[in-house]
Formats: C-alpha cells, structure tokens, sequence
C-alpha cells in the first residue's frame, strides 16, 4: 500500500488555510477564543478534587490501609485518593505544556495552526474520556495519563496553535490580538468550574459523586468548540499587511525588528534566555499567588473578614465555613483581574512597547509584593485585595505580551515555534512558584511564626524574583545583525514549504492575482478559490459564540466577588 494513502485529507493543510480575498480578520480571534477558552479549564481543575477524594466512599472518603504501597494505591479500587496525589495532574498539565510547545512548535509553523489545533482538540478532549474511564475504573494512572499527560499536550498544542497567526493578521495590534486569544486561557475555568459543579450536582447520586460522566459531558461539549474553533482558522497569503497600514520605518536602535530569525538560530541567543527568565521570573511570581490565594487571605485575616477579633485558629467550623466563602469570592476576583489584564495590559503594550509594559509589571510588582505584608498588619482587606489584584493583571498580561515581545525581537516567521520553546519557562515556574510559597509557609509555621505571619518572608523572596526579573527585561538588546535570515534564505524556505504542503492538497500550479487592498488572492488559471467579502453578520455570530459563554463566566465570578466586600 502507498505511504501516500496515509495522508492527511487535504483540507488539513496548511496551504489550504490561507484566506481569500474579502476575509475579515476578526474572524480569527473568536477561533483562537474557542480552543482557549476550552483547554483554560486545566486551571479550574481543583474543582474535581474534593468530589474524587469520595470517589469510592461518596459521602466520606475511605482511607486506604496505612500499610499499602505506593504503587498499590495506583490500582487499588476500594479505597479514595488523597487530594495530594490528585494535585499531580495540576503539575503535570503546565509541565507538559510547555514541554509539547517546545518540541511541536516547530511542526505547527509548516502545518498550519488548523492540523495543530485539531490534534489539541483530540488530545484535550480524549483525555477528558480517558480520565473518565479511570474515575469509573479507579485507576488513579489513568487520569495522570488521560487529562496530565495527553491532555497536557493538547495543552501545549491549543495554546500556541493560534499565536503566529493572529500576530500576522494584526502587525498593526500583536499585542491585542494574542491578548484576545491568551484572555480565553485565563477565563476557561471561569466557565468551566461552574459548568463542572452543575454537571456534577446532575449526576451525583447515592453511589457516585457525578464525576466521570461530567468529564464525558465537558469532553463533547469541548470537542465541538474546539474542532469548530481549529477549522475556522485562516492564514494571511505571504505578503498580507491591513488596508492602509505601512509598516513603521525601523530605527537603528528599535527593539521591534522587521527582519527574521530562524528557530535554530533564535534559542541560541542571549535574547531568548533573557525573555525566558523574564517570564519564569513572573509566572513563578504569580502562580504561588494563585495556588495558595484562598488559604492566604483566611489565615491572615481570620475572624476580622466576619467581624470577629480572632484568629483563624480560634475559629469554629461554622466560622471557618463563612471565611472560607469569602475567600472563594477573592479566587473568583483574581481570576477576573487575571484575564483582564491579558487583554488590557497586551492591548497597552502596543503603544507603551514591550520592554517598558514588562519594566511596568516588574517595578510594580516589587513594591507591592513588599507592601503586602504592611497591609496585611494593617488589618486593611481591601488594600490587600486591591494590592492582589494588580499583581494578578501583571500575571496575565506577562503571559499575553511575550508573544509580541518575541515578534518584536525575533520576526514573525518563526514566531510560533520560538514562543513554543519559550514556553519551558512556564512550566519551570509551574514547580518553582507553588514550592517557594507552600514550602516557606510549612516552614514558618513548623518554626513557630503565627499563621497571619507565615507569609510575610514569602512575599519578599517573590518581589525579590521581581527584581531579578527587572535586571534581565533592561539587559534585553536587539539581536545581532548576523543573525537575521538572508532574504534569499527566507525565499527558499517559504517556496519549500509551500512545496511540501501542495504535495497533499488536491490542486496545484497557483498564481497569486494583484493584491486588492492587502490582500492576496489564490487562483487556479483564472478562477480564484474563494472570494467575496466576510458577511458581518457572520463576524458578530463567531463573537456571540464564545462572548456569551465568557460573559456568563465573568457573571458568576462577579456574583461571588461580591461577598468578598460584604
């Protein structure tokens, strides 16, 4: 049989992607939107733990013996798994997040983000089911295996998948078009946390706590978008720029260069490692925040967030339980601060720049991780919130901006593959972050120090990470001339590519027709393969589709904000 007859259909291509004359590029960030907003679940994960704690007993977990091994608990089914085995699925989505980024993103720069996004969507989606199945078996493996591990790289896959892309469609905004997309990463768990609690309250019953068939539910409801989201994807014909928009004359001394540099070359350099601790640097920052948010503010404020002079270690069950709401409405507002400033603080950073907009978080940051502590002695919530709440806008907007940041200094050619790389930093600071601050929490509180206290050394070391990341954002410099791509190179590898890819498409010999306003047309002979404008009423749907979702999100997260302020 011919290894031809193993070949992708021809819609998968990357060729067969690129968009006709009259295509209307706010069509692309609702696509982008669709996966993100899908796969951004993996940060409401928790949402599953204390239901699969109770898996086998329901009503109340059942202890597995204190003589079963490790590796016997992998298998047992008639015992519950502890919540700190659960957690590992957490660290293994950012790990291989950032691990399949890096090895695939090359391969998505010549197959297209349609292929990469389709195969995230098999990946996430697949293993939703395959968790399924080990919730219903109890088989803890296979929900490291199913959602941790091919779930993780369908993370990887769907979160680049959209970056070079969009960043091509809009030279003239790349910060607010990949601010757009990495907005829906942010704000999934919005969605998918309260979607996850209804669907469980469903199907709980006497003997099942509703969790595998949520996972199937959320697994079909996911697909749809996400395979909805990866066959809307369309590519700029070489050469595309905006009706009207000219590309700005370089200066000598500009950091946004308007050459390219190769993969290869681009991890290679200074430049790369310096964007890479700049992010790590700032994710690690954030994301020890994030995981320990709710106990951080019971255990330093305790009794006076209901009015009670008492600490968190004098307070009932009932007490702690009104707390610990409260504390939920702070997660919720975090999350809103995390998802607005990846769109907000991106969206500036096209006219700020990008090095300034990372001196911006990186300074502030400092001084409010050194200031916490003083609001918290303070007994002030609200300037501890407010304090929090900026911190989290420069945590997501650290994650929007690097995209631009790396167009800026490396090209848009291979821009998808260099973020993919990058992204290691993400998963480095995935284990870093959440070590530092629950680490030094357990060791302060085992020495002695109140638990109001615990997290005040805590808050220094993560402005001093601040710091640190300030010194590498200033030492970032344009690449050196040498670098760059030949644009005789640059020729040759898009012909090749082009080549490649028309050795699967169902047609052949295209010609490019005179650009009408930016755009190129693709034709075969005479006949162009698509054309006519984007109907608006399209544009608004493809919107409506993923805005209504996220505004439902953004509704509920509010609702519990409020109690926060009560």
């Amino acid at each position: 049989m011919s290894v031809t007859a193993f070949a992708p259909p021809p819609f998968l291509s990357r060729e067969r992607t690129i968009a006709s004359a009259g295509f209307n590029r706010w069509l692309v960030p609702p696509a982008a939107l669709a996966i993100h907003l899908c796969i951004g679940m993996a940060y409401g994960f928790s949402v599953f733990w204390l239901p699969l704690s109770r898996a086998v007993g329901v009503s109340a977990p059942v202890a597995c013996p204190a003589d079963m091994s490790a590796v016997a608990t992998l298998f047992a089914t008639s015992c519950d798994w502890q919540i700190s085995a659960l957690g590992w699925m957490y660290t293994l989505f950012f790990v291989l997040l950032g691990s399949s980024a890096a090895i695939w993103g090359g391969w998505l720069e010549t197959a297209g983000p349609r292929k990469a996004g389709l195969v995230s969507a098999f990946c996430w989606c697949g293993g939703l089911v395959i968790s399924a199945a080990g919730v219903y078996l109890h088989q803890i493996w296979m929900l490291w295996l199913g959602s941790g591990v091919i779930g993780g790289i369908g993370l990887g896959l769907g979160y680049i998948s959209p970056v070079s892309t969009l960043i091509k469609w809009f030279p003239d905004r790349r910060g607010m078009a990949t601010g757009m997309a990495i907005m829906g990463f942010g704000g999934g768990a919005m969605i998918g946390a309260p979607l996850a609690n209804m669907l469980m309250q469903h199907f709980a019953s006497p003997t099942s706590v509703g969790v595998w068939q949520t996972f199937l539910v959320m697994a079909a409801v996911y697909f749809v978008f996400m395979v909805g989201g990866a066959l809307s994807y369309r590519v700029p014909r070489e050469g595309w720029a905006p009706k009207g928009w000219t590309p700005p004359v370089a200066a000598a001394n500009a950091m946004v260069t308007h050459r390219h540099v190769h993969l290869n070359v681009a991890w290679r350099t200074p430049q790369f490692w310096l964007l890479w601790a700049v992010l790590c640097l700032n994710v690690s920052a954030g994301i020890g925040v994030i995981g320990m948010a709710s106990p951080m503010l019971q255990e330093v404020f305790g009794g006076r967030l209901i009015g009670l002079d008492l600490t968190f270690s004098q307070l009932d069950a009932g007490q702690k339980a009104q707390i610990a709401a409260i504390a939920a409405g702070f997660t919720g507002l975090l999350s809103l601060c995390n998802i607005g400033g990846r769109f907000l603080w991106a969206s500036f950073s096209d006219t700020l720049g990008r090095k300034m907009t990372y001196a911006i978080f990186f300074v502030l940051g400092f001084g409010l991780y050194a200031l916490v502590p003083t609001t918290a002695h303070m007994g002030s919530v609200v300037l501890f919130v407010g304090a929090f709440c900026i911190i989290l806008s420069f945590y997501g907007g650290g994650f929007a901006t690097i995209p631009a940041y790396l167009a800026d200094i490396f090209g848009t050619h291979m821009v998808g593959a260099i973020h993919g790389r990058l992204l290691t930093a993400w998963a480095t600071a995935g284990v870093l972050g959440p070590v530092l601050v629950n680490y030094l929490r357990e060791y302060q509180i085992a020495s002695g120090i109140p638990r109001d206290a615990a997290y005040d050394q805590t808050m220094y070391i993560l402005a001093g990470l601040l710091a640190l990341g300030l010194v590498c954002n200033l030492l970032v410099r344009p690449v050196a001339e040498h670098l760059y791509m030949k644009d005789e190179d640059l020729k040759k590898m898009s012909k090749a590519a082009l080549a490649k890819e028309d050795a699967h498409a169902d047609f052949e010999d295209f010609e490019e027709e005179a650009k009408d306003g930016g755009v190129a047309v693709l034709v075969r002979g005479s006949t162009p393969v698509a054309s006519g404008s984007t109907p608006l009423p399209l544009v608004v749907a493809a919107w409506l589709v993923v805005g209504v979702p996220l505004a439902w999100g953004v509704w509920i997260t509010l609702q519990k904000a409020v109690i926060l302020f009560h």
